[in-house]
């Protein structure tokens, strides 16, 4: 029954998987299980989730604190000296992207922070001519499950957009199966600059991309969070995901945003760690106007943790 409200209504897995969370916080209050000093904030988290049910808003972070217990930190890398550890990362997609370039030009390191720096370079400073640039970095080792963070401020300005992600070989295609053969999972997307409501600007989206899903296998399916951050464009926030054997766990500032299963299964594939500053397809035009526009993606650090043994 509830399938076809669902259907009838258009909602999407993510707006379907925030209506269960919803009822499961429902269950928790009336049953008892969340402590008495809680119960005004799980109430509050309960509405928040109604609403991103009903109308895809974004929540605050309601649910456990990450606990890493059992995990060991195998990478880490917080930027400091005057370069880019090229042990640890490669410059990703250098070339033609969107609207634009990527180019390794716009990536530096400054007091301790890696920044990706968003910008319009004229024919004698471009790598690839004249156009918009920013850039990407991506690990050199592949990996599969564990615990990823990222600590940063999100860039300012539209049309840009900050992002911490990681992606298989084959999370479009038919061999992604159901997400099984591989996923892209945006540990955090950071696109509402422009937004006037203060929660939906500091809000970022947590999605997890995938071919096959469903009855349809060319199509590229999605489940997508709506989470909300502190000051996202001016204080460091960190952005977290718990790839486990059985689920995605999604956390911003250490709590919990969402969990899924979405798809088939948890990806079993060796995918990407990717840090970004996107560029779109088409620019507001006050920004594509401004060549003197910049903006900068500001990350402080970027750790990856996997179970001991």
């Amino acid at each position: 029954m509830l399938a076809k409200i669902f259907e009838l209504f258009g909602w999407t897995n993510g707006q379907i998987l925030r209506y269960s969370h919803f009822t499961d916080h429902l269950h928790s209050l009336f049953t008892f299980q969340i402590p008495f000093r809680r119960i005004f904030s799980a109430l509050l988290a309960a509405a928040e989730l109604f609403c991103a049910a009903a109308f895809k808003s974004p929540v605050h972070p309601y649910g456990e604190e990450l606990n890493l217990d059992g995990y060991e930190l195998v990478i880490s890398d917080e930027f400091d000296g005057n370069e880019l550890n090229t042990d640890i990362w490669y410059h990703r997609g250098e070339g033609k992207r969107r609207l634009g370039y990527n180019a390794d030009s716009q990536v530096s390191l400054r007091d301790g922070n890696l920044i990706i720096t968003g910008e319009y370079l004229d024919e004698a400073e471009g790598k690839y001519g004249e156009g918009w640039y920013t850039g990407a970095i991506a690990l050199n080792e592949w990996l599969n499950k564990g615990y990823f963070e990222i600590r940063c401020i999100c860039n300012k300005g539209e049309g840009f957009w900050s992002a911490f992600w990681v992606q298989s070989e084959h999370s479009y295609d038919a061999l992604s199966n159901g997400g099984i053969g591989g996923a892209e999972i945006d540990i955090f997307e950071a696109g509402r600059y422009d937004e006037f409501l203060k929660n939906r600007k500091n809000s970022v989206t947590q999605t997890v991309y995938c071919n096959g899903s469903d009855a349809d296998p060319d199509n590229i399916d999605k489940c997508q969070f709506s989470a909300i951050g502190n000051d996202i464009f001016n204080e460091y926030n960190t952005y977290g995901l718990k790839w486990t054997d059985d689920e995605y766990i999604f956390y911003i500032n250490g709590v919990e945003t969402g969990r899924t299963s979405f798809g088939l299964g948890v990806s079993e594939v060796l995918e990407n760690l990717i840090v970004s500053l996107e560029l779109p397809d088409d620019l507001p035009e006050k920004i594509d106007s401004d060549k003197d526009f910049k903006t900068e993606f500001i990350v402080d650090y970027v750790k990856v943790y996997q179970q001991a043994g």
